[in-house]
Order: C-alpha cells, then sequence, then structure tokens
C-alpha cells in the first residue's frame, strides 16, 4: 500500500554527511523518492532504503539539469505515486534554497510537507575555521547576503551602502563570479578596505580551501588561487586571521 502523498524538505547539511540531524537521517532511511541537489555526499545518499528511488536535480553550471518547474512537478507527482518524498537540499533548505517555490508548488497540489532544518555553509564555514560569526563589542550582528541576482548570471542589487556600514557580519553565498564587483562596491560605499576577508571554498568536506586576506586583495588572492564554487565570502571584524592560521586540517589557507 502507497503511503500518503508526503514531501520532507530536508537540510543535507554544508557536505560532511555527519553534519546532519537525527530527524533527517530518519527521514531519509524512511524515503520512497529521494530528489536531490548537487553535491550531496554518497555516504548519505547511501542511508536511502535500497528500493527507493533517487533523482540528482542538482544545478550545476555547462550541464543539462532539470529546471526549478520540473523540479516541483516531480515533487507532486512522486508524492501522489510513490508515497514519501525527500527533497534533500544542501546546506540548510531555507537560505538561499529556492525553498519558497517548492512549498508554493506542494502546497497549491494539497501535498502536505514539512521542513526539516540543516546545518547551513556560513555557520559550518566558521566552526572549521574557529571564529565566530558575532562576538560581544565586535558585530552584534550577522547578514547573509547572496552574491548572485536571481538568474544567477550578475551580482545581485543590493543596498551596498547599507552593507558597507552595517556593524556586522557578512556571509556572501555564491560571491565567486562577482567577488570583483562585491568587494569593490563595499569599498566604494565606505567599508575599510584593511578589514579581514576569507573565501572558504567547499565549506565542511574534505577538499575545503581557505583564502585568507582583506577586503582590498581577497579577489585577487582567490583569482590567484583558481577558487571555484560551491564557496562562501566572509567579511567583519570578527574574521580573525589568527583564528583561521590554526583552523582544522583539511584546510589550506593563504596566508595574510
Amino acid at each position: 500500500m502507497t503511503a500518503r502523498p508526503f514531501v520532507s524538505f530536508v537540510g543535507a547539511g554544508p557536505g560532511d554527511p555527519e553534519l546532519v540531524t537525527v530527524k533527517a537521517l530518519r527521514r531519509l532511511r524512511e524515503a520512497d523518492v529521494v530528489v536531490h541537489d548537487r553535491l550531496i555526499p554518497a555516504a548519505l545518499l547511501a542511508e536511502a532504503p535500497a528500493d527507493a528511488e533517487i533523482v540528482d536535480a542538482g544545478k550545476a553550471p555547462g550541464r543539462h539539469c532539470m529546471g526549478q518547474s520540473e523540479i516541483n512537478w516531480l515533487l507532486v507527482d512522486r508524492a501522489r505515486r510513490r508515497g514519501r518524498v525527500i527533497r534533500l537540499k544542501g546546506g540548510d533548505p531555507t537560505i538561499f534554497g529556492r525553498l519558497a517555490e517548492e512549498v508554493e508548488a506542494v502546497r497549491a497540489a494539497g501535498v502536505d510537507f514539512e521542513v526539516v532544518p540543516g546545518v547551513t555553509a556560513a555557520t559550518a564555514a566558521a566552526a572549521r575555521t574557529g571564529i565566530s560569526l558575532t562576538a560581544r563589542g565586535h558585530a552584534s550582528m550577522l547578514v547573509l547576503v547572496t552574491g548572485t541576482d536571481h538568474r544567477g548570471h550578475g551580482v545581485a542589487a543590493l543596498d551596498w551602502a547599507l552593507l558597507a556600514r552595517a556593524d556586522a557580519t557578512l556571509v556572501f553565498y555564491m560571491p565567486v563570479h562577482g567577488l570583483e564587483a562585491i568587494t569593490s562596491a563595499l569599498a566604494a560605499m565606505g567599508r575599510d578596505g584593511r578589514e579581514r576577508a576569507m573565501v572558504v571554498e567547499r565549506a565542511g568536506t574534505l577538499d575545503e580551501r581557505v583564502v585568507a586576506g582583506r577586503l582590498s586583495d581577497i579577489a585577487a588572492r582567490c583569482r590567484e588561487a583558481r577558487v571555484g564554487t560551491p564557496a562562501l565570502l566572509l567579511v567583519g571584524p570578527t574574521v580573525d586571521a589568527a583564528s583561521v592560521r590554526a583552523a582544522v586540517r583539511h584546510v589550506t589557507v593563504d596566508e595574510v
């Protein structure tokens, strides 16, 4: 008998298969269908039942992939035909994961759903490099920012003046292709070019790399190091180079 249609939007964490919640693991082990993003570790997908349908819906530059409308249709179709669908998203589903569009599609179809949060890349990067995203007396605010527009073709239209003057740690997701434009915009609006900055590539995985520098030169350092996606840019008073140097193994650091 097919289980009632139900979709679980599950956070898979930043790439380390151990950085998932107990609830996320339980949902995965109960799945009839798993629809996953790219970069989900194979060890995590292996937790699904042997007879579960595994669908790679990952988006990546230069390769054929499902459009968002096709993913929305797939979630509804598989839930109605198979029962328990797990939409496995990297990091946390609620942070730059296009969750709203998929929830809207599922809700409009009358399919019940839930959201299981996960460890987002920003907190994983901070943990792995030994920094605090907030610190009393230094940064009382954390701002999560998208580094690309909604089409993924350019830098997002942001309030650069607000970001430049914010007494905060700024974390830019998906910044690689617009890194020079992002850092230049912040500096042009008055953010101190000497402020510490770092880019963390593949945060929370065995392939993680860290490039450390300052706002004024981090783009050039990343270009020289050929940093690729996925990556994060962290800027702010809590990004302490001394802590970055003491990062855990598997992290390569370009010293300031």
